[in-house]
């Protein structure tokens, strides 16, 4: 991609309003731009971010055997009336009626809608487990909207169901779940810790959330720094000291990116989806549901992949793999880039006729993992740097590719 025609443009002041870096860099560095308050558009660098994190994100699904599908994002009142949650899902639904008169909630969750996709398609225990997933836009009526992505209106979200012929069954996949989680955080450079939390509008047995400590987070959560028990402050009573391992429990300020339910068959019952099992006998489904907000990941890869100067993005969702960069007028640098582009590597051509400062300024703020720059000074090699090193070195071009 030459940056000359890239759709973006870098901004040296910081937006009104941006409190927290994440929303400062992804803003200043040209990855998003707001519409209104709590929703924003993916500029071609913030979505490239996205996709990778996507295909990390179905990867790790795909190993644990989920299946992706695509639900609709408006739903019929009937159904969450059915499950007692058109008037009582906070945040409230988003509603809307069409010419006939007729009700719609946009979607923030879809237990309702995979539940009842499951009553016409699992009969029998034959028939099970099954895992079923989405990445889709998710719309939550916020009251409050801030931190850029870190809480949005509008935002894209993956959210996988299973359903089980046992308890056994649901706890053993919500464990493959989590081990998942943990591969999808550690490929984003993120240390993460698995909290008790409250299960709120979706409700089940028992709920989870992946958390980041961080001072930008909203959530608090009582800590253990010795041993890393924690649990989100809605749950817990008011304890002093770490129930494992008995030390002094700190208060800390933590970002949620990931949330893993065990509902057992609070939506299968209530909607009527049973199955038979090996004796003949119609039992309820049981589920259990996992959420991620992309959005927020790549929210919080920001707000702890940065320097002064801007982004430093991880090397597996970094938007492009090279950011190449000349300073002398030849036809080198035009050659380097088709040579490398040819090999399938991405990259990002600075060719745009301005100064190695303003080339080197731009580059810091986006924060492609890896840098190539040609100048007078390189000769016939060429300079390399990994934006999250400060040393520097010489190599050959096919080097690049090996």
């Amino acid at each position: 991609m030459l940056q000359s025609q890239l759709f973006t443009k870098t901004l040296k002041s910081i937006p009104k309003d941006a409190v927290s870096i994440s929303h400062q860099l992804l803003v200043r560095a040209g990855f998003i731009n707001q519409l209104t308050s709590g929703v924003w558009s993916f500029l071609p660098l913030g979505w490239r971010v996205y996709q990778k994190l996507k295909n990390i994100i179905e990867k790790e699904l795909d190993i644990i055997g989920c299946q992706e599908i695509l639900l609709p994002a408006l739903i019929p009142s009937e159904i969450w009336q059915r499950t007692n949650r058109w008037s009582t899902m906070d945040p409230p639904l988003f509603k809307v009626k069409d010419r006939h008169e007729k009700w719609f909630g946009l979607g923030s969750t879809h237990e309702e809608v995979i539940t009842e996709l499951a009553r016409q398609y699992i009969i029998s225990y034959k028939d099970l487990p099954q895992a079923l997933y989405q990445i889709q836009d998710k719309f939550r009526n916020e009251i409050r909207s801030s931190g850029g992505l870190l809480r949005t209106r509008e935002f894209m979200m993956k959210d996988l169901y299973s359903f089980h012929s046992s308890e056994k069954d649901l706890k053993k996949f919500y464990q493959d779940v989590v081990s998942a989680y943990r591969r999808i955080f550690k490929s984003c450079n993120l240390k993460t810790i698995l909290v008790e939390a409250h299960s709120g509008s979706i409700g089940g047995n028992r709920s989870q959330e992946f958390m980041v400590l961080a001072e930008a987070g909203e959530d608090k959560i009582l800590y253990c720094p010795k041993c890393e028990w924690g649990a989100n402050v809605e749950v817990t009573k008011d304890i002093k000291k770490c129930p494992l391992c008995r030390t002094k429990l700190e208060i800390r300020n933590s970002i949620e990116i990931g949330h893993v339910f065990e509902l057992g068959t609070l939506y299968s019952g209530k909607l009527k989806a049973f199955f038979t099992d090996e004796k003949s006998e119609k039992k309820p489904l049981m589920m259990g549901c996992y959420g991620i907000g992309l959005p927020r990941i790549i929210a919080t890869i920001v707000e702890f992949s940065h320097d002064q100067d801007g982004i430093v993005w991880p090397e597996k969702v970094s938007p492009f793999e090279y950011h190449l960069l000349s300073f002398k007028k030849d036809k080198e640098a035009d050659k380097i880039y088709r040579f490398l582009s040819q090999a399938d590597k991405e990259v990002l051509f600075d060719d745009r006729p301005i100064s190695p400062g303003e080339k080197m300024k731009d580059a810091d703020l986006i924060g492609i993992s890896k840098r190539l720059i040609i100048s007078q000074k390189t000769g016939k090699m060429i300079e390399y740097k990994e934006r999250s090193k400060r040393k520097t070195r010489l190599v050959k071009l096919k080097e690049l590719i090996l």
